[in-house]
């Protein structure tokens, strides 16, 4: 019988570290073309003035009305978690327990120089941003943007995204402490397949027609893409269009963290591989936050950095052969100074009539 305890006891003690909070609170996020803040029912008007379901079946497959019903449903189900609201008690919730959390997306830009900020009428609000499907037991969330029609194209997903990805990544209480996350996109949707991939997503399924495509009167496929936490790097995703990491973000600094341990066993395993095998010039690394760990790992990474494109002798590690290796689709040749991003014009006297982002 005692046995018998132990193992209840245990599994419990696995169920509780695994389940979600019973609330949250949703911090607000900082970027350079927009900030994001918990979104209330009261921002569900303005994506009806933003015209925020134009092309919905292009962009996610839905009809307008649908996807119009569906993002109500997500914005009441994040203010029930804030609220500390139980899936049942919300009148919104969901089977499986799963959450959601709603920003808003805010932009003080003015690419008209018209003196005007771009969405004044809306409270400066041009879409929103969730994360759906936060699924505990998993460790998996699906992202999703929704922007107004004339504010599609403009690189406005490529600020945001990479952001709340990195808060949705961090280890608790910092961030959300996923594992996984993911996106469906339809197969036409091209816009949207070139901006996840640089965001680091790869493909990882194909859901075959399963799509209605009203525009062709066809089905299409859907496209399933992912990322993991160990796949992800922020820095380089924001870094590879010109844009900033802002260290007050939640989850920043667990990224910066992990960052460099992953620079320093880069390091290592080089080392290891190219030493003679004595053993003499391995370095052992701990994981993070353990004793040892700082002095080894932010050492190596300082020679990493260090050695740019120096050899380092007789281990022949170079800061372009790691670059070389990693499997982020941008390298160090390809980023722009921020000065010269090109997503600093991008709005200013284009077509508005896109697919979305």
């Amino acid at each position: 019988m005692t046995d018998t305890n132990e193992t209840l006891s245990m599994a419990m003690k696995a169920q509780a570290a695994r389940d979600l909070p019973r609330s949250i609170v949703i911090p607000p996020i900082a970027g350079e073309m927009v900030h994001l803040r918990p979104a209330t029912v009261d921002d569900l008007p303005r994506l009806d003035e933003l015209d925020a379901f134009y092309g919905a079946s292009k962009i996610t497959g839905k009809d307008p009305a649908t996807e119009r019903a569906v993002v109500h449903t997500w914005v009441r189900r994040s203010q029930a978690w804030e609220a500390g609201q139980a899936p049942a008690e919300s009148g919104v919730g969901d089977p499986e327990s799963r959450r959601t959390i709603a920003w808003a997306v805010l932009t003080d830009a003015d690419h008209d120089d018209d003196g005007k900020v771009d969405a004044a009428k809306t409270d400066n609000v041009i879409g929103m941003i969730f994360l759906i499907d936060i699924d505990g037991w998993s460790r998996s969330a699906r992202i999703q943007i929704v922007l107004g029609r004339d504010y599609r194209g403009r690189g406005y997903s490529r600020d945001a995204m990479p952001r709340v990805m990195t808060y949705g990544f961090a280890p608790e209480p910092a961030g959300l402490g996923m594992h996984r996350i993911w996106v469906g996109v339809p197969e036409k949707n091209s816009r949207s397949i070139s901006v996840y991939q640089s965001l680091g997503f790869v493909p990882s399924g194909t859901s075959r027609d399963a799509l209605w495509d009203a525009e062709n009167d066809k089905y299409q496929d859907l496209i399933v893409m992912d990322t993991l936490v160990d796949e992800y790097d922020p820095i380089r995703s924001l870094d590879a269009f010109g844009m900033h990491l802002i260290e007050d973000n939640p989850g920043v600094k667990e990224a910066l963290s992990a960052r460099e341990h992953s620079i320093a066993i880069q390091v290592n395993q080089e080392r290891t591989g190219a030493s003679d095998g004595s053993g003499a010039d391995q370095v052992e690394y701990t994981q993070p936050g353990t004793a040892g760990e700082s002095e080894n790992h932010e050492d190596a990474a300082k020679e990493k950095r260090a050695g740019d494109d120096k050899q380092d002798g007789k281990h022949g590690t170079t800061r372009r052969s790691l670059e070389e290796e990693s499997n982020w689709p941008y390298g160090q040749g390809e980023r722009k100074p921020s000065k010269e991003a090109w997503w600093r014009t991008l709005g200013r006297g284009r077509k508005r009539e896109t697919e979305g982002e």
